[in-house]
């Protein structure tokens, strides 16, 4: 196990430092220079030679990718003099359009896109998973019939009908829930989750279809299994068949998924976070694209990647602990 996750923790600094020169070469890939696109048609000549000094612009490329990555690891300083601007580690750039680090941008957003996916995560597997196990277990019968219709309802609406429909009946016509926000659950929990409530719904029910029908799908294909046979012959209680042979066996294409699922949504759930108006990392990114804020893109990018590189790890070593058949090696 320890080699292994060796292994793969050395893989994933590889991957991450490809993907960071990928990503920093895009932001000069633009066609004119990143100084101006930052600083607007507003600015003029002195302007933008001022904001290539303070993002050491002027610079050969290697030198500037060089203090970059420097930035991530001990910091760095932008800028000389009364102009200088410094920024801890793990510095991630400088936004000089908001005049703050992209880490305290980041420090600011993150928490909203987590409360919002690893909620809608929660009910997506528990709705998902436990209508697609249910289903293969009554196959053929009408709540397996209702539960694939379900799921055909659900992987068929969009996010941005679904989530404008939720807010008009329960936000502006019945008056139970308020407007979606973000409310840190260490000062409110009771707020938090009122206004959290939503997207969650939301977000875990529409992809609580794709879970729904992969679970019964290989729920079904576990239950014929030999070894699924052999426990059944054995005379062993069909609820310790169905726990701890069939299901640990069924459930490891859906961690596989789920835990892709989560990486990638921690990078941020662009749609729900536009549709619900709360000012996650997602919707930052999407805003930073517009507004052509360079090293806010760069940040959320690199983010997005670290978080679905470990997401891989973590899901490989749950992998031996779900499945006893899977050996790590």
């Amino acid at each position: 196990m320890a080699r292994y996750l060796i292994r793969r923790i050395l893989l994933a600094v590889v991957t991450m430092f490809a993907v960071s020169v990928l990503t920093f070469l895009l932001f000069f890939a633009v066609p004119t220079s990143p100084a101006y696109v930052m600083c607007g048609k507003q600015c003029d000549a002195h302007a933008i030679a001022q904001t290539e000094q303070r993002l050491g612009l002027d610079k050969p490329i290697v030198t500037q990718y060089g203090e970059f990555m420097k930035g991530i690891a001990v910091g760095r300083t932008y800028g000389t003099g009364d102009l200088a601007v410094k920024c801890d580690a793990p510095c991630l750039g400088f936004s000089f359009r908001t005049n703050e680090p992209v880490t305290d941008i980041i420090k600011r957003t993150l928490p909203v896109t987590v409360s919002v996916v690893v909620g809608a995560l929660v009910i997506q597997l528990v709705i998902g998973v436990g209508l697609g196990m249910i289903s293969a277990l009554r196959r053929g019968t009408a709540f397996d019939k209702a539960a694939v219709g379900v799921s055909l309802v659900g992987a068929s609406m969009q996010i941005y009908f679904f989530g404008p429909i939720l807010l008009l009946i329960f936000v502006y016509s019945l008056h139970w829930l308020p407007n979606p926000a973000y409310t840190s659950p260490f000062d409110d929990p009771f707020k938090w989750f009122t206004q959290m409530i939503l997207p969650w719904v939301t977000l875990g029910f529409l992809n609580s279809a794709i879970y729904a029908r992969l679970s019964r799908a290989q729920m079904l294909e576990t239950l014929s299994e030999d070894f699924v046979r052999t426990a059944r012959a054995k005379g062993l209680p069909k609820r310790k068949v169905y726990a701890r042979h069939a299901l640990r066996a069924a459930i490891t294409p859906i961690v596989t998924i789920a835990g892709l699922d989560l990486g990638g949504a921690l990078g941020g759930a662009v749609i729900t976070e536009t549709v619900f108006g709360v000012n996650g990392l997602g919707r930052t990114s999407v805003n930073a694209v517009n507004d052509l804020n360079l090293p806010v893109v760069m940040g959320t990018v690199l983010l997005a990647a670290f978080f679905i590189i470990c997401m891989n790890i973590i899901v490989d070593v749950l992998y031996s602990v779900i499945d006893p058949r899977v050996r790590l090696s």
